[in-house]
């Protein structure tokens, strides 16, 4: 794949841990293969990460038991850029390490995003691998703007201040030596992290953070799919986004 603005190849690959049950959806199925725009889940999450000129590649890590389901579905859908499906593990850091196993010799960034995070755009990939490349290590967030109370049971405990505290999201970039020891260092460890920024700050390197999206929710619940699903449909009808096979570029 030849870079669109450099007319380079690009040096940089995502990998998209997808091997979630997603119990708590109460689904039949994982809610990564829940239907969104008319398209799974997934599928709508790669597109977008497809058209982000900067990335070069995409690596998946499915449900051990679906691998080949997965390979088809994504064939079945024109998904582009997709370089490797492989089995991920029982936690979303074993998923991403397994995935980074199937990084090509000329990946030097790593760009890790949630399967279950379709209303991301280009541009804010794009910002994400652009900080990276400046710092070694980038991610995307919103600043909180609420009160915060830690709660025990049904009693507060403590009001805490917000100043400097963001809710973070995926996509999250990395230089791929830097993400690779901090998996390392973590598996040695035995150390679980909420997100791969915090196996690399546990190392003492600098992460920068920039501005993330309102819509970049990470569907959890019916009630987050029933907002994805309104998100999708606005962006198809603005022509921001894909919409079955139309998108699959």
């Amino acid at each position: 794949m030849r870079n669109a603005e450099c007319g380079m190849r690009s040096d940089v690959v995502a990998v998209v841990p997808a091997a979630g049950s997603g119990a708590r959806m109460g689904a039949r199925r994982p809610k990564q293969f829940l239907r969104v725009g008319g398209v799974p889940l997934l599928v709508q999450t790669l597109r977008v990460l497809g058209r982000a000129p900067m990335v070069g590649g995409i690596v998946v890590a499915a449900p051990p038991d679906e691998v080949e389901w997965t390979r088809a579905l994504l064939r079945r859908h024109r998904v582009p850029r997709v370089l490797a499906v492989v089995a991920g593990g029982r936690e979303r850091q074993e998923s991403v390490w397994l995935g980074l196993q199937a990084l090509p010799p000329w990946a030097a960034f790593v760009v890790v995003h949630d399967a279950v995070r379709p209303c991301i755009t280009p541009e804010l990939v794009r910002a994400v691998i652009a900080e990276a490349r400046s710092n070694g290590a980038a991610i995307c967030g919103l600043p909180v703007r609420e009160t915060v109370k830690r709660v025990a049971g049904e009693q507060v405990e403590a009001t805490l201040d917000r100043e400097g505290l963001w809710l973070i999201q995926t996509p999250q970039a990395f230089r791929r030596a830097l993400l690779w020891e901090a998996h390392e260092k973590a598996r040695r460890d035995g150390f679980r992290g909420t997100d791969d920024a915090m196996l690399v700050e546990r190392m003492g390197a600098s992460v920068k953070v920039i501005p993330g999206l309102p819509d970049n929710l990470k569907i959890t619940t019916l009630e987050d799919l029933a907002r994805a699903r309104r998100c999708v449909s606005r962006k198809v009808r603005l022509g921001r986004g894909p919409a079955g096979r139309a998108g699959a570029g």
